[in-house]
């Protein structure tokens, strides 16, 4: 078996292809002028961070360089490179397949096929499956995933459960969670908020129903996770995309639970914690929160795909400041009158009517880290025809 970590050595035969599919000379041109742009009645100010981070460029790259490497080979994702439904689009308009998809299955994989593993990893079963069957790998694991890993493995040999601040349902904390159980007498828990966690330390603190607390996270635990057992020794980590400031504060909500418990002396020996926030994240939410502290705006738009968890958080905290739009594409701009979005704590996409401003407008944009320049290009050209349109 053959994996490729590194690349395929083909970076400079794919970047005419990248730069056709996602460069924006507007964008750019934007990005040199104080990240500002006029045009009729609006004022656009983008964020200074925003759009593909490094790890999402590294794994749209290394997709590109593998279809290139084996052209005349099956090349299969096990799912969504990331969470961009242009950015996968365009992957299977490269003759990618996806394992995801309706027909196909890792059970007919062959030594023939190669398998692009996507930037948030997957799980460690996934992985021995795709070994045993002796395809070639293209690992793009994102660093910011693989540290993370690194540090819930120490938790498990170190006899510790991995309390994961995330989405049990998304792909990196599922990988993340194998990694616990790698030892195989690691265990795991996963929680999505600060209610969740507020639920697990009132456990901590003051027991309960095991029954009701195994119901409660029945989906979000170990096999053969225990409350009384397992919640007596636990190191926080998170999903990397997860809202910085509330990752930390649930890992203070389990210190001092921990605290509570078992006492400061004890502490050391009961309670671990990292910050695991990737970097690109936390520039994106510095970003949007400094355009908010600095600029007067209208309303917010920010771009990305609504199962993209980095975006969504991005949406989270604009939306506490202004009205805020969440579109996974371009197109739901559908008029200067209405556009189609999804509301921040909705899983559900609605137009809204009246949303551009009549007169002077200012406008914040911003986009998740699996979101290309050209998308963004997109937005501001149909923002631009609108008010110009109705000027």
């Amino acid at each position: 078996m053959v994996v490729f970590r590194k690349g395929l050595n083909l970076k400079h035969e794919v970047a005419h292809v990248l730069a056709d599919s996602y460069h924006s000379d507007l964008v750019a041109r934007i990005k040199e002028t104080d990240y500002r742009y006029a045009a009729g009645r609006l004022t656009l100010h983008l964020a200074r961070e925003f759009g593909f981070c490094y790890g999402v460029d590294r794994a749209v790259d290394y997709a590109y360089q593998a279809r290139k490497r084996f052209p005349n080979r099956p090349v299969y994702l096990t799912g969504e490179i990331i969470h961009n439904p242009h950015v996968n689009d365009q992957l299977r308009a490269q003759g990618i397949r996806f394992l995801s998809d309706p027909g196909e299955a890792v059970s007919a994989l062959t030594p023939d096929d190669v398998v692009i593993l996507p930037a948030f990893g997957i799980t460690l079963e996934l992985l021995q499956e795709l070994e045993a069957r002796g395809c070639t790998l293209v690992d793009t694991t994102c660093g910011s995933v693989l540290n993370v890993w690194k540090n819930v493995k120490r938790y498990a040999d170190e006899g510790f459960t991995s309390v994961i601040h995330g989405k049990y349902w998304h792909e990196e904390t599922q990988a993340t969670a194998s990694q616990a159980r790698r030892s195989g007498r690691g265990h795991y828990l996963v929680v999505l908020d600060r209610r969740e966690a507020a639920s697990v330390c009132d456990y901590i603190r003051a027991g309960g129903s095991r029954d009701t607390f195994l119901e409660t996270f029945q989906h979000a635990v170990s096999a053969g996770f225990d409350p009384e057992m397992h919640l007596q020794r636990i190191g926080c980590a998170n999903q990397t995309t997860m809202l910085s400031s509330e990752s930390l504060e649930i890992g203070e909500m389990f210190r001092s639970a921990m605290r509570d418990r078992y006492g400061e002396a004890d502490l050391p020996t009961r309670f671990r914690a990292f910050d695991t926030i990737c970097s690109a994240t936390q520039d994106r939410q510095d970003a949007v929160m400094t355009l908010l502290a600095e600029q007067r705006l209208d309303l917010m738009l920010v771009i990305g795909g609504y199962n993209s968890s980095n975006t969504y958080n991005l949406a989270r905290i604009c939306a506490e400041k202004l009205p805020t739009y969440h579109i996974a594409e371009p197109t739901a701009l559908l008029s200067s009158s209405e556009i189609r979005h999804q509301p921040v704590g909705s899983k559900t996409e609605v137009t809204t009517a009246g949303w551009l401003p009549a007169g002077e407008i200012a406008v914040g944009l911003t986009s998740g880290a699996s979101t290309p320049d050209n998308l963004v290009d997109q937005v501001i050209r149909k923002l631009e025809s609108f008010v110009i349109h109705d000027s």
